[in-house]
This record gives C-alpha cells, structure tokens and sequence, in this order.
C-alpha cells in the first residue's frame, strides 16, 4: 500500500482541490442538523472515518480489510443518516490501491453493491438531498464504479513498467558480463599461447647464446615473429570489439562489389535508423557475411539491399541474380549462416532466405523502445 500522506494522488484523474472539498462536505451535511446529538454523532463518525482511512493505508495484512470495512460500514452509515455519499470516493481510490488482485474484487464487489442499495434506499425513502444534489450522486456512482478500476490497472501498468525496467537493465549487465568473458576467452586463445612460447623461446635464446649463437639467432627472429603474429591477431580483436557501424560497412561493401564487378544498388539512408549500437553492430556483421557469400558462390552480376524502417524492427534485405541456394546444400546449412542465425537471435532478431531467380536474404532487428515521457501534473 502506499502512505497515508499520499492522499492526493495524481492519477486518481480528480484535482486535489475536489479532494478538499469532500473533506469539507461531511461537516456541511451535518452542521445543517439542528439536531446537537446528531452534530455529535456526525462529527464523531467523521473523524472516525479518517482515522480508519489512515490506519487502513499504514496497516499490511489482515488489518488492511478490517479497517476497510470498518470505513464501508461508515460511509453507509452517513449515507443513511446525513445523505452523505461522498466518502464512497475515498474508499473507491483506497481500493484500487490494493495490490491483492482477489482483495481487490472482494472489496470492490462489497463497496460497489453497498453502494447502489444505499443511494436506491434514499431514493425509496424520498430523502430530499438525494433527490436535490441528484447529479452529485450520480457522479460519485459513475466514480465508485470506475476509479478503483482505473487506479488498479494503472498501478499495476506501473509496477509491470518497473519490472520491464529492471529486466532490461539485468540483461544489460548479462550482455556485459558475456561480452567481458569473450574478451578474456578471445584474449586467452590470442595471446595465452604465443606469450608462453614467446617466454620459452627466449629462454631457450638466453641458454644457448653462450653454446650455440646460430642456434640462438633462430630463436630469437622465431620470437619476433610470434611477437608481430600476435600483435596482428590483438589488432584485429581490437577492431571487432569496436564495432562496425552500417554506413561504414555499405562503404566498404560498394567496394568490395565494384571490385568484383558486381552492380549494387542501395535503397533506403543506413545513418537514419532507430536502432542500438549493439544491434546495428549485429546487422553490419550479417551484411558483410553475405556480401562475402554473394561475391564467392553467386556468380551474380547485380546486387541490392533495401533498408527499410518499420514499426518495432528494422527491414533489411539483400538480393542477388545469382544461381540462388539449393535447400540441401552445403551452404545453406554451413557455419556462415548459422553465425548470422545466431548472431540475430542473441538481439531477439530474425532471418530468412528465399532463392528464386536468385538469393533473397531478408534480416529484420528490433528498434530502440521510445518510453514516452509524462508530465506529472497536479
């Protein structure tokens, strides 16, 4: 439950100013009374209203309901004595505040069939301020119906919106903690090795400097090789952890087809797109496989890829005129298109190819959520 002093809540959809004035109405409806038992009476009910009403938003448990119930039995009450209607209102927000989705509709059920009789049975007995402020009534009936509804789906939109927040940003440090062990794996398998011959060799180097100087040369140029071999493969890891993004790679994919001599034609702005780094690196990734699969199996003479936005996901397809994949071939099921596959899955992205006339290679990512900003007004 939320606290006490949050009464006036912005999405309850009523002022805080209309809350004021249901504060102030029960002491008009019995200060009207010429009645000083009936004044005692009233006044004794309100405060002890109020008080249920904060004890019911600081209680957990049990209480929650008891005290509930203990503020429907006064609103009946001052329904029937005052024709005071209004604290039916109160109790409409508090229940929509009620997390327990059976609490809920329990209470809901409870608040909402007390509440029709009541205004039926002033209305059967001719209560004249039901029948003059008949519009209020209706009003507070449409609200005993409608706001704890409204409140309960809208918190738990809020609460399913937090839990969505939380998730993305646990699978944000999970995408983190996977790429920081590829790193060291890659590290491990690129350097662990030859740093390790790099030691013996130079230790070997170190012994026979003395006994066999030849011997010891060859070892010596064998580690500034392994050195220069290592500093390439260290280079090149560099690079793809840096990413690729998709102009640079349709930049170099013009080229790559000019020099194959292979007609291209691009369809659609690669630097407009609404979509992460980690996916753009992804797609640039998948582009540059099938270029690469284009210009060494297709025997095309013409090459297109059309970048498409749409709602939720970006289109991207890559055509040829080539002699299209059989099904059952090697290629169709080599390690190129499983890499792209599994590379687009790990974004929650998608493939699919057809060949006709051709290869039709069609990949679709997600773009970037937008969560429109609401001003909080009050």
């Amino acid at each position: 439950m939320q606290k006490w002093y949050q009464i006036f809540q912005r999405n309850t959809g009523l002022s805080p100013y209309i809350w004021v004035v249901f504060y102030i109405l029960p002491f008009y409806f019995i200060f009207r009374s010429s009645a000083p038992y009936q004044i005692v009476l009233g006044s004794l009910l309100i405060i002890a209203f109020f008080v249920c009403y904060v004890l019911s938003f600081v209680s957990r448990g049990w209480k929650v309901y008891f005290w509930t119930s203990l503020q429907i039995a006064n609103s009946i009450t001052m329904t029937m004595l005052f024709g005071y209607v209004y604290f039916s209102l109160f109790l409409a927000f508090f229940i929509g505040n009620i997390k327990n989705k059976v609490g809920f509709i329990t209470l809901y059920t409870i608040h909402l069939v007390t509440t029709v009789v009541t205004i039926n049975w002033g209305f059967l007995t001719k209560t004249s301020w039901f029948i003059t402020q008949l519009p209020f009534v209706l009003v507070s009936l449409i609200g005993v119906i409608l706001l704890p509804v409204t409140t309960y789906n809208r918190n738990k939109s809020d609460r399913l919106q937090g839990q969505l927040e939380d998730a993305n940003k646990r699978i944000s440090e999970l995408v983190k903690l996977e790429e920081r062990q590829r790193i060291a794996r890659d590290l491990h398998d690129t350097l662990g090795q030859k740093l390790s011959l790099i030691g013996l060799k130079s230790d070997l180097a170190g012994r026979l400097i003395a006994e066999n100087p030849s011997r010891a040369q060859a070892e010596i140029a064998d580690v500034r090789q392994t050195a220069r071999v290592a500093l390439k493969e260290v280079r090149e890891l560099v690079t793809q952890m840096r990413g690729t993004r998709l102009q640079d790679e349709i930049f170099r994919i013009r080229q790559i087809l000019k020099a194959a001599q292979i007609e291209f034609s691009l369809e659609g702005d690669p630097e407009q797109l609404d979509i992460s780094l980690m996916n753009e690196n992804v797609l640039s990734m998948c582009l540059k496989e099938a270029v690469t699969n284009i210009v060494k199996h297709s025997s095309a003479t013409a090459c297109s890829i059309v970048i498409r936005p749409s709602r939720g996901e970006l289109i991207v397809t890559i055509q040829d005129n080539g002699v299209g994949i059989a099904v059952n071939s090697y290629y169709f099921k080599g390690n190129g298109l499983r890499g792209m596959k599994e590379r687009l899955e790990f974004v929650n992205g998608s493939m699919e190819i057809a060949s006709n006339g051709g290869t039709v290679l069609t990949i679709k990512v997600p773009s970037s959520l937008k969560q429109p900003v609401e001003e909080a007004s009050i």
